[in-house]
């Protein structure tokens, strides 16, 4: 069997890191990864993999990353957690760039599968008031009125997966996420998600002796957390079965931020004062993952309880912690 090649856009981020090492233990199997950053600065490199540096904005790097591809997943974005998309809305919507030109690229080089990973942040704000809230089904997408900037970017991109599917045959497949989290990936310089700067804030806390903790919002914000292995198993059925419009990925296990800040103190064994900042980014007050069509469809379910994935990333965001040379004593 000849060997296929499986592209992987936005190889060196947290997602595709993960997906790339997934996929390069598969037999007749070759893994091209790409990403913008320089290669020092990817979370993970895999010297077997054929690595490239590349301005996914431009088609023609787009055009050097899929020659040859059997099968393109498109993760790269320029993106981060609330704090960051919030208030880099333009650069967020840049991403179109990438968005239309891998298509562009994945077609004219014929691949047999394209992947885009889209986000719960296309779903109608006005679903998401309450933090007693209602789990989101793929329809609450429409009437449209997605989060500001990085939302509307991933549900136009949805909707050209949709369009090149119809216009040109393409075989496209696009799923949701919902909040990963795991080791591996960023957990300070301001693009962090929430589950990876609540370790940080915790890991500081108690190095620092300063025990008092900053919390975005009132804490009272609802979130799911779907651990990296999980969303990795989900990409790969979604891409290999027959499921045609964009579909949810994520955990239905409901915290609030309290919570979640409650579960990772524990991991430490340590209690904070709990400091309120009403004033910065905290996002919709409420979003859930509906999974219905996903159990249906595919049989998936998240298998790792969100304690035991928060364990397993506090442990390794302390290591990355405990190894910077200026928390070196």
């Amino acid at each position: 069997m000849a060997d296929q090649l499986i592209v992987v856009a936005g190889g060196g981020g947290f997602i595709g890191g993960h997906l790339v090492a997934e996929f390069r233990a598969r037999p007749n199997t070759r893994v091209r990864c790409v990403d913008c950053k320089p290669q020092d600065e990817w979370y993970q490199v895999f010297d077997d993999a054929e690595n490239m540096q590349l301005d996914l904005k431009d088609l023609a790097a787009c055009r050097t990353a899929c020659a040859g591809a059997t099968e393109v997943y498109n993760l790269a974005a320029d993106m981060g957690g609330m704090g960051f998309i919030e208030n880099n809305k333009a650069l967020c919507m840049l991403s179109v760039l990438i968005s239309t030109h891998m298509l562009m690229a994945a077609r004219e080089a014929s691949v047999n599968r394209y992947f885009y990973s889209s986000s719960a942040c296309v779903y109608n704000a006005e679903k998401q008031v309450s933090e007693e809230v209602i789990p989101l089904k793929e329809e609450d997408a429409y009437p449209a009125l997605a989060e500001d900037g990085y939302g509307w970017e991933k549900l136009f991109s949805e909707r050209m997966c949709r369009h090149f599917a119809e216009d040109y045959g393409m075989v496209t497949r696009v799923a949701r996420f919902h909040n990963v989290y795991g080791p591996e990936g960023t957990w300070e310089g301001g693009r962090e998600k929430a589950p990876a700067a609540i370790c940080r804030k915790v890991i500081e806390a108690k190095a620092s002796g300063d025990h008092r903790i900053e919390i975005w919002g009132d804490g009272k914000q609802t979130r799911s957390f779907m651990w990296i292995d999980d969303c990795v198993k989900g990409i790969d059925m979604i891409t290999h079965n027959e499921v045609l419009e964009p579909i949810n990925l994520g955990s239905n296990e409901l915290v609030t931020i309290n919570q979640l800040v409650d579960i990772v103190e524990a991991i430490a064994g340590i209690a904070l004062e709990r400091r309120y900042n009403l004033d910065a980014p905290k996002g919709v007050n409420g979003r859930n993952s509906d999974n219905t069509k996903i159990q249906q469809y595919l049989k998936w379910e998240p298998s790792t309880p969100l304690r035991e994935g928060m364990a397993k990333t506090y442990a390794w965001i302390l290591d990355q912690y405990t190894a910077k040379p200026s928390n070196i004593s």
